[in-house]
């Protein structure tokens, strides 16, 4: 049995036990255990993207559960590129001027995704914001593909904002994902200083747009803890995204990926994700993933089978 730490295992203590130390107040609590990834199946997963020159945001972006995933097989792919035209200050992904799109990756994606025998698919990218598209053709692409290649694999995007524009985001939409994620990551007052280049109204319209263009798709998005926001703030966020019809909701610990990103102000304790968990589920939403270590694309592959059992996934798409 592994001995990796999951928002599942985490030993449940009271939130008052654990105090920083004063000489080191950003020192994680006991509850941030994370095991350096190691095995077969991440050596096989990981030799993979560097035969198709891939990148997953599982490792661009630091995420303390790549062990646990590329060891059961399954990854978040990064697509175009490895650069972003934002500097968010939380993220470890190098911000600069991006190389042109490649035209074949979507291609090279879907081939991996068949060769891992992927029954769901997670594929997000950086934000280009060089294209007044935002690059939306090639998650358009990268799905169809996928649908040709791994027939039955269901597909989750994750998604930029492409600054709000409806024509980009149909071009994403027309293609049919199973779960259209865009994450808001943080409360409204501490937009800009988070995501600076980023836009709240963004967001919300990007996740309520979704949702008009295909009321059959689920709605994802994500909440980072720890950079200031109060409880009470969190829970409006929370209220909003509902009011939209976002369907699956995941809250997760930040982690400051370096010196030069932004601190953690705060280490959110495990009784507190477990009651916004419950909170949430309260408000409506469909999945609520709420833990110290949960990211994202964490446990994806879960939420689509149980919601594909209460007939949101589109029967014709698993053909």
């Amino acid at each position: 049995m592994s001995d990796i730490i999951s928002p599942e295992t985490i030993p449940v203590t009271d939130g008052e036990s654990w105090q920083p130390d004063p000489q080191h107040p950003r020192r994680r609590p006991p509850w941030i255990r994370v095991k350096a990834p190691a095995g077969e199946t991440y050596e096989f997963v990981r030799g993979l993207m560097r035969n198709k020159e891939l990148h997953t945001v599982c490792e661009e972006a630091q995420c303390p559960n790549l062990g646990e995933c590329w060891g059961r097989g399954t990854a978040t792919f990064l697509m175009m590129g490895d650069t972003c035209t934002r500097s968010c200050g939380f993220c470890d992904i190098k911000t600069g001027r991006p190389s042109p799109l490649d035209w074949a990756e979507p291609n090279r994606i879907a081939e991996s995704v068949r060769a891992m025998g992927l029954r769901h698919v997670v594929i997000t990218s950086v934000n280009r914001d060089d294209r007044p598209d935002g690059g939306a053709p090639i998650f358009a692409m990268v799905i169809r593909r996928i649908r040709q290649l791994q027939p039955g694999c269901s597909i989750e995007v994750l998604i930029p904002d492409f600054k709000g524009s409806e024509i980009a985001l149909k071009l994403v939409m027309d293609a049919q994902p199973e779960i259209l994620n865009h994450n808001v990551e943080t409360v409204p007052r501490l937009f800009k200083k988070v995501q600076p280049q980023d836009n709240y109204d963004w967001a919300l319209q990007t996740l309520a747009n979704a949702k008009k263009m295909d009321p059959l798709v689920l709605t994802k998005s994500g909440i980072m803890l720890g950079l200031g926001e109060t409880r009470a703030e969190v829970l409006e966020v929370m209220h909003t995204l509902a009011g939209i019809g976002v369907d699956i909701l995941t809250l997760g610990q930040y982690l400051q990926p370096g010196k030069k990103h932004l601190p953690v102000e705060r280490f959110w304790t495990p009784e507190e994700f477990a009651e916004l968990r419950v909170a949430g589920l309260a408000m409506g939403y469909k999945w609520v993933e709420s833990g110290p270590l949960v990211r994202s694309s964490y446990r994806a592959d879960e939420q689509v089978r149980q919601l594909s059992q209460l007939n949101y996934i589109r029967p014709a798409q698993q053909a």
